[in-house]
C-alpha cells in the first residue's frame, strides 16, 4: 500500500541518517526480552493503526476500545515486563529508538485471510511490515547486533476474530457455503502456522499466540442469534450461543495442537498459546465473583444487548464501565483485559494454565 510504503521510507530515512549510538550488548544482556512487537486485530488496536478506519469500519463501532491502546492486553503485559509501550506503526516517528522500543502493527478488523479491501490489514501485510522493520534495524545496527536483538524480542499474535465474525454475521453464509467449519478452521490455522514459521526464519524465538475469545457470548452475536426462550444452542447459565462457541473451540484446539508440534520441531523456539476463551468463559459464568454485574450487554452500543449498533461515540457509553464484561460489539472492557493479562502473566486469578506450556512471566525470564 502507498501509505505503508511512505511510512517505511520515512523510517528508513531517519534510521540511515541518524547518528544515535546504542549499547545494544548491554541492553540485551539486562533482560531476556528486548522489545515486544504486536500483530493482530481490534484486540490489540483501538483503530489508531488502521488507515481510514473511521470511514471504512465494517463493525459499526468507531471506538472498539474504551480509551487508548494502553488498556489492551499486550500493553498491560509490556508494563509488567518493564518494556516501553509499542507505538502504533502508522503514527511512530521512524526513529531508531522507536523501532527498538517495539511496534504495534495490529489494526482493528484485521484478518488472517487476505481482505477484499486494502483498508483492512491482513496477517501477511503485518508480517511484511515487521520483516521490513527488522531489515531497517539490520541496516543501522549491522547483521550480528540486529540478529541478537531480534532473537531476544517477543512477538504477540492475536488474529482470527474478524475472519469468523464476517461469517457469523450472516449465519454461515458466504465462505461457509463452500467450506465446512473444520476446513475453514484448518485454512486459518495453516496461515497462522506459516506466520510462526516465518517469524522463526526472521530469528524470532519468543512468540505469544492468542486463541479466540468466546464469540458466541459477545453482545453482537447474542442479539443476532437471540431466541426468546432458551433454545438448544444456548448455554442455560450464560445464554451464550453454543453453536458458535463450538466452532471457536474447534479453531483454538487445532491451533494449540499445531503450536505443540512447532515447539517440538523448532527446538529453540518458545511459542506459548494463551487460552482467552476459557478465561473469559469463567468470568461470564461467575460475573459476580469477579466484580461484574452485567455479562451480556455491551457498555457502549445500541439495540438488543446493546449489540446491534456499535460504539459510535464515548457519549454512548454506560456510566459504570467496570461493571460490564463487554465494552462494545465484540471487545471486552479494560477490567476484563486486566484480569486476562494478570492471569496470562502469573497463572493466577482466572486459570492456572491459561497460557500453555508456560506463563508469560516464565517466558519473559526464560533465556533464548
Amino acid at each position: 500500500m502507498k501509505m505503508e510504503r511512505i511510512a517505511l521510507f520515512m523510517a528508513a530515512a531517519v534510521v540511515v541518517m541518524g547518528t544515535t549510538t546504542i549499547a545494544m550488548g548491554q541492553e540485551i544482556s539486562s533482560s531476556n526480552v528486548s522489545a515486544i512487537y504486536v500483530l493482530g486485530d481490534s484486540s490489540v488496536d483501538c483503530g489508531l493503526n488502521s488507515m481510514f478506519y473511521p470511514f471504512v469500519h465494517r463493525s459499526h463501532s468507531l471506538l472498539p476500545c474504551n480509551g487508548s491502546n494502553s488498556i489492551l492486553p499486550p500493553y498491560l503485559l509490556a508494563e509488567k515486563m518493564g518494556l516501553p509501550y509499542p507505538e502504533s506503526f502508522y503514527i511512530q516517528n521512524g526513529s531508531i529508538e522507536a523501532l527498538l522500543s517495539g511496534l504495534n502493527f495490529g489494526a482493528a478488523e484485521a484478518t488472517i485471510m487476505s481482505p477484499n479491501s486494502l483498508s483492512h490489514q491482513s496477517l501477511n501485510i503485518q508480517l511484511r511490515q515487521l520483516f521490513e522493520t527488522f531489515q531497517l534495524l539490520e541496516l543501522q545496527l549491522g547483521q550480528e547486533m540486529a540478529s541478537r536483538f531480534t532473537r531476544s524480542s517477543m512477538v504477540y499474535l492475536s488474529f482470527g476474530k474478524d475472519d469468523y465474525i464476517s461469517l457469523f454475521l450472516h449465519r454461515f453464509s458466504g465462505v461457509m457455503v463452500n467450506y465446512s467449519s473444520q476446513a475453514f478452521a484448518q485454512i486459518l490455522v495453516d496461515q497462522m502456522v506459516r506466520a510462526m514459521r516465518n517469524l522463526y526464519n526472521m530469528n524470532v524465538r519468543k512468540v505469544v499466540c492468542m486463541g479466540l475469545l468466546p464469540l458466541g457470548c459477545t453482545p453482537s452475536l447474542l442479539s443476532e442469534w437471540h431466541i426468546p426462550t432458551t433454545g438448544r444452542f444456548d448455554d442455560v447459565v450464560t445464554g451464550c450461543v453454543e453453536v458458535i462457541n463450538q466452532l471457536v473451540l474447534e479453531y483454538n484446539t487445532m491451533l494449540e495442537q499445531q503450536i505443540v508440534i512447532l515447539n517440538q520441531e523448532l527446538l529453540d523456539a518458545q511459542i506459548v498459546f494463551c487460552d482467552v476463551y476459557h478465561g473469559l468463559r469463567k468470568i461470564i459464568t461467575y460475573p459476580n465473583f469477579f466484580g461484574f454485574k452485567e455479562a451480556k450487554s455491551a457498555c457502549c452500543g445500541l439495540g438488543l444487548y446493546d449489540g446491534v449498533i456499535g460504539c459510535l461515540s464515548s457519549d454512548m457509553a454506560c456510566n459504570n464501565v467496570s461493571a460490564h464484561v463487554w465494552w462494545d460489539l465484540y471487545n471486552p472492557t479494560p477490567q476484563v483485559n486486566s484480569l486476562l493479562a494478570d492471569s496470562m502473566w502469573s497463572g493466577e486469578d482466572l486459570l492456572s494454565d491459561i497460557c500453555r506450556p508456560t506463563t508469560l512471566h516464565h517466558l519473559f525470564y526464560n533465556p533464548v
